[in-house]
């Protein structure tokens, strides 16, 4: 039964309003009432909505339902609603005018509705105050350039997960757009007025598309934007000032594209840029210049392309950032890259440079790499001879055991058989005659042999556990 009029004035705020919150709750859901009235009827089985919500509703959630349409005026006349979550459902169909009512909501999210592929241009009316829309994960190949028309405020929104093949042209001049989420969508390209008017954008996701061209000025209205994602489209080139007046961009990403070159005007206007993405791409070339105007840069990703070398003029003015990642890429392991190894050994942050060339040291890291120097000049891996030992040139594990163990058998030699001086000469064990052996140095032959066969042995084991550990 219901409570008296007298009654109700009696109770307080607070009270009356948590009371006519879950009075009016509708079936199949719960209400609460904490700072304000949510009603929860998520996961209900509903098929169709509820005819009447709680006028007091600042939150209503109807995630993971059968939902399949909305007819106009859907929710009535809800003025405190500032949350509705439709996410989920099998909407199919949205007749225009359907969140009529709800004028001071905030959020409309929308997202994993497989069917919905149309919007009308009137979807949204009377959304005034509407501030993030989630339209992701849907079937959407367009929505009309005007849909958007009352919405003035909105400061997100996501549609990532459909099948634009174009960025939307609603989403022009909507000066208050913070950010917008169009990952994962099928667009092959920026138009020069794709993005135009959007003075406020912050975040701006476009990866995972198919964008192959970008026109010049696409991004010049874009002065505040911080974070571009641009990674794994299909980008071979990009205009000479693509990214002029992104100057407060901090993370830019064109990592998993197909660019060969990185131009010296790419990031001309790039000073407050920490972190980089050009890793997975086909760069075989960095113009000198290229990152002389990134002077925040924190981390810059380079890895898995087909870089051979890295100059010293390009890296320079980045000297000093803080992760540098350049694996999985050929690199060309000659004195170009000695002040990379010393730079590595400086500062332990890189690490995983694999050689692919010269062919004496394929297969090492960069930081096994020795390069010696002769007359104070570098000398490359290519030219040493590695066979040869010498003051100015480390020879290798391998080496080191093969000398130490012919120096062993020639002396062993020179006392059994008197012929050192020639074996020395030439470091190598000359071809005995028949019989020699035996006849030279009658019974002290056999024993001289069997001493050395065992000294060999020995140092064979003991000698290369040790020199492999020492080098």
């Amino acid at each position: 039964r219901c409570l008296s009029v007298s009654v109700l004035c009696l109770l307080p705020q607070s009270a009356l309003a948590r009371w006519a919150c879950v009075r009016a709750c509708p079936p199949s859901c719960s209400c609460t009432q904490e700072k304000s009235c949510s009603v929860l009827c998520d996961r209900a089985g509903l098929a169709e909505l509820p005819r009447e919500f709680p006028c007091e509703a600042s939150a209503i959630n109807l995630e993971k339902n059968r939902l399949k349409f909305l007819s106009e005026r859907a929710f009535g006349t809800l003025p405190s609603l500032k949350s509705l979550s439709l996410d989920h459902n099998n909407i199919s169909f949205i007749t225009p005018g359907a969140f009529k009512g709800l004028s001071n909501l905030l959020e409309l999210k929308m997202a994993h509705n497989e069917y919905i592929s149309y919007l009308h241009t009137r979807t949204f009316t009377g959304l005034k105050k509407l501030l993030r829309l989630d339209l992701s994960d849907c079937n959407l190949f367009s929505i009309p350039d005007r849909i958007f028309i009352e919405q003035t405020a909105m400061t997100e929104l996501l549609c990532f997960q459909n099948n634009f093949r174009r960025i939307p042209g609603a989403i022009r001049g909507m000066e208050n757009l913070t950010h917008i989420y169009l990952e994962r969508n099928k667009i092959e390209a920026v138009a020069y007025n794709s993005l135009q008017g959007l003075g406020s954008l912050r975040y701006l996701n476009l990866q995972e598309n198919r964008i192959n061209v970008i026109h010049d000025n696409a991004f010049q209205d874009l002065v505040r934007l911080e974070n571009f994602y641009l990674n794994d489209n299909l980008l071979s080139n990009m205009p000479r000032l693509a990214f002029r007046g992104l100057s407060r961009l901090k993370m830019l990403n064109l990592g998993g594209n197909q660019l060969i070159n990185v131009s010296k005007t790419w990031f001309g206007d790039m000073a407050e840029l920490e972190v980089l993405y050009l890793d997975r791409n086909q760069l075989l070339n960095i113009e000198e210049g290229a990152f002389e105007n990134l002077t925040s840069l924190i981390t810059l990703h380079l890895n898995s392309n087909n870089l051979t070398t890295l100059p010293l003029s390009v890296f320079q003015p980045i000297y000093f950032l803080g992760h540098l990642y350049l694996f999985k890429n050929p690199w060309e392991c000659d004195c170009g890259l000695d002040w990379l190894k010393q730079w590595m050994e400086s500062y332990k942050l890189v690490r995983d440079i694999p050689c692919a060339s010269p062919s004496s040291v394929a297969g090492l890291d960069l930081s096994q790499v020795v390069f010696p120097t002769a007359n104070g000049t570098c000398v490359d891996p290519a030219e040493l001879n590695l066979t040869t030992a010498s003051s100015e040139v480390q020879p290798t594990t391998e080496n080191r055991f093969n000398s130490l163990i012919s120096k062993l058998l020639q002396q062993e030699l020179r006392e059994e058989m008197g012929n050192g001086t020639e074996s020395a000469r030439n470091a190598t064990l000359p071809e005995p005659e028949e019989g020699q052996l035996s006849a030279g140095v009658g019974g002290r032959g056999t024993q001289a042999v069997q001493s050395l066969l065992c000294f060999t042995v020995t140092w064979l084991f003991c000698g290369l556990f040790h020199l492999s550990h020492a080098s």
